[in-house]
């Protein structure tokens, strides 16, 4: 969790007003989260701090690449990311996390640690069904592909429908054209 302690911003020197701080993001930081759906990570996250008197205003605003495995092939391919999010940072008697918006901290608090949401941020932000640009527009050349399409189930060609009905049938139909 060393590597987590970059992202505590001491709030309390900060003059009143906006400060903005930059983070690169990479797999090292996902590690540290024991979180392995991705193979590899390029993002950029830039932190808005905006400190009021009585309380902070946090813009969180990412993008980049998110390397990830397709859930069809199970190839991996680069997936492009972006997203925001808004927090509001309260001073109260107890910290209360409870409201996804709204962080309330203790009075005494002088930092704030900000991983945690700027790892929820980059998760959310992948999408939930991840599928290969090649296996969307066909130019994947892929064995998983290949084996996926010999084992589906091929449409037989020059079958009658007298070939394709049921014999224990046909004595009810008989039933029909005896009138």
């Amino acid at each position: 969790m060393k590597k987590l302690k970059d992202f505590t911003i001491q709030f309390v020197g900060l003059k009143t007003g906006k400060h903005l701080f930059n983070y690169e993001i990479e797999k090292a930081f996902f590690d540290e989260f024991e979180y392995d759906d991705v193979n590899d990570i390029n993002v950029q996250a830039k932190v808005e701090l905006n400190k009021k008197d009585t309380f902070l205003e946090f813009n969180f605003d990412i993008s980049g690449v998110v390397n990830v495995n397709c859930d069809v092939t199970n190839e991996p391919y680069p997936e492009n990311i972006s997203g925001n999010f808004d927090l509001v940072v309260k001073f109260g008697d107890d910290y209360n996390s409870e409201n996804e918006d709204i962080l309330i901290i203790p009075h005494g608090e002088y930092e704030i640690n900000i991983a945690q949401y700027i790892y929820e941020l980059i998760v959310l932000s992948i999408p939930s069904k991840r599928i290969h640009p090649g296996v969307k527009d066909g130019t994947l050349q892929s064995d998983i592909l290949d084996k996926l399409e010999e084992l589906s189930p091929k449409e037989k060609e020059n079958i009658t429908t007298e070939d394709k009905t049921d014999p224990r049938w046909d004595t009810l139909k008989k039933l029909l054209t005896d009138k």
